[in-house]
């Protein structure tokens, strides 16, 4: 067994879509259940902190996106926002989750709303830590190189630079990650063939309205009033310099009745470089009466 395992002890779960499987993480019980949503390039490992501290008390699902975690990777695959956004409405649908604690990171934040918005009467609560629902207000020179021709795919595939550069980019507080969490973030993209989405993600990024990205990303932004009437708590790491804190700013305007978190000291992986201050805030957060759904 791998080192990292011991960091992650839950059961597989799938779900078969199409011609390939989507995994997920299903540990505990419960009829409020907490859905966590990654972003790129993580899984459903990013949040075992989340799922060890509430399986006892209640039902607590993480999914690994197709071509992420220990879903299939398959190669050829419209991995675009609008599939992962299907593709995590059937997995609702399928379960029949009503009463949703959403928990939304990075790339997962977009796909999350943008399920919520299709599927609102399943919700009854939301987390965000450091993501975007609207089209790119900029692209971060780290992540726009990755998408240069032949340099950006030999990088991110070939290298797996962008998968390696994240664990030190992405944290403040800490400073560096254990031997053994890095290895776990790592371990589903150990070659080329794996690091599929990782690239999709990236090149999938909008740069114009003329893109089919763009435009979902407009969608969401315009219905997120549909989620204003919810409790939502913003967890932010404030040192990220991915989702900066004009994205939280953003989200605010939005969703004005979202009670404010401000890590000062933290970055982008707010679930490694924080884990403690999310748990403890969403303990309190979870005691808050949740919306019919």
């Amino acid at each position: 067994m791998a080192l990292w395992q011991s960091e992650y002890p839950f059961g597989s779960h799938y779900l078969t879509i199409g011609a390939n499987r989507l995994h997920y993480v299903d540990e505990g019980r419960g009829d409020q259940p907490i859905v966590c949503v990654h972003g790129n390039p993580t899984w459903s490992f990013y949040y075992r902190a989340i799922v060890k501290h509430f399986r006892n008390t209640q039902r607590v699902i993480a999914v690994d996106h197709i071509g992420c975690g220990l879903s299939d990777k398959p190669q050829k695959y419209p991995y675009t926002l609008a599939q992962h956004i299907a593709n995590l409405q059937l997995l609702w649908q399928t379960l029949d989750l009503r009463n949703i604690t959403l928990v939304v990171h990075d790339w997962g934040g977009a796909i999350g709303l943008g399920t919520a918005i299709a599927e609102p009467q399943r919700v009854a609560r939301i987390v965000i830590l450091n993501t975007a629902a609207f089209p790119p207000p900029y692209i971060p020179w780290r992540i726009a190189a990755c998408r240069w021709p032949l340099i950006g795919p030999f990088a991110v595939r070939g290298l797996n630079l962008f998968n390696r550069a994240a664990l030190t980019m992405t944290i403040h507080r800490k400073k560096r990650l254990s031997p053994v969490v890095a290895s776990g973030l790592l371990a589903p993209y150990n070659n080329w063939t794996n690091r599929v989405a990782i690239s999709h993600f990236v090149g999938d990024i909008p740069t114009s309205p003329n893109d089919p990205t763009w435009q979902v990303l407009d969608n969401i932004e315009r219905n997120l009033h549909q989620l204003a009437h919810l409790p939502i708590m913003m967890i932010w790491g404030m040192q990220d310099w991915c989702f900066r804190p004009e994205c939280l700013e953003r989200l605010a305007k939005h969703l004005p009745q979202a009670e404010i978190i401000r890590l000062n000291d933290v970055g982008h992986y707010v679930m490694e470089d924080a884990p403690e201050d999310v748990l403890s805030n969403m303990d309190r957060f979870l005691q808050v009466p949740a919306a019919s759904t």
